[in-house]
């Protein structure tokens, strides 16, 4: 199954949810907002942490695509 992470960047508060259920995938940048660190497809080791990043967003900043 093909992943791809979509991410709401005016929507991202900043709380990092994100990186800390998926460090691999999502970081932040120079303001603390998050970022994807993986463009393209997400490593099918990677896709349950990616939709507990996803169900963890307070703001819902994160979509995912399949």
């Amino acid at each position: 199954m093909n992943m791809k992470v979509l991410l709401d960047y005016d929507s991202c508060h900043g709380h990092q949810m994100c990186a800390i259920a998926a460090p691999e995938v999502f970081g932040s940048d120079e303001i603390g907002n998050a970022k994807v660190l993986i463009t393209g497809e997400i490593p099918a080791a990677l896709h349950v942490k990616v939709r507990r990043a996803e169900s963890n967003c307070p703001e819902r900043a994160i979509t995912i695509i399949e």
